[in-house]
């Protein structure tokens, strides 16, 4: 394990993003029906894209939406809950987490130790923010490449929020 820190300009380039990505999509509220209607975003977007992802969104431990497009699988689900877990414990989004951590020349599991079948810090879950209160759930993705996954529920998210 390496303790140097990155000076690669296009890995923090991509966490600037991230970090940008996070201040600007905060709600003022969010409650069930948002979340229903945000779930649905996010399933039109993939069906017009014929995108094989699972499409989770909470408000704390609760789900509020799920659902499962075709192609996907159970190891999808799984996939959800470690991001979202990654989400809770670091109220952060899964991608960012994880690209800190490559940032100063380790893994997340390195840098954090914790157990990989519960934790993955990779693209998918995003922190659902509300203004002045902080991180109340999290819309997660996962059946694409972990870039792919981040930017759908992003594309979502600025979608819901406009």
């Amino acid at each position: 394990m390496s303790t140097a820190t990155t000076t690669d300009p296009a890995l923090l380039g991509t966490i600037a993003t991230l970090e940008g990505q996070e201040r600007a999509l905060v709600f003022t509220r969010f409650d069930n029906d948002d979340a229903w209607r945000l779930g649905c975003v996010l399933v039109e977007l993939a069906r017009e894209r014929d995108l094989p992802v699972v499409i989770d969104v909470r408000r704390g431990t609760q789900q509020l939406f799920h659902a499962a497009l075709s192609g996907t699988t159970p190891d999808n689900d799984t996939w959800v809950e470690r991001k979202v877990r990654v989400v809770e414990r670091f109220g952060a989004s899964s991608y960012l987490v994880g690209l800190r951590a490559k940032a100063k020349g380790t893994t997340f599991a390195a840098a954090h130790d914790l157990p990989l079948q519960q934790y993955a810090a990779h693209g998918g879950s995003f922190p659902v923010r509300i203004a002045d209160v902080g991180v109340v759930g999290a819309v997660t993705v996962s059946g694409l490449a972990q870039a792919d996954d981040h930017a759908l529920v992003v594309e979502a998210l600025r979608s819901f929020l406009a």
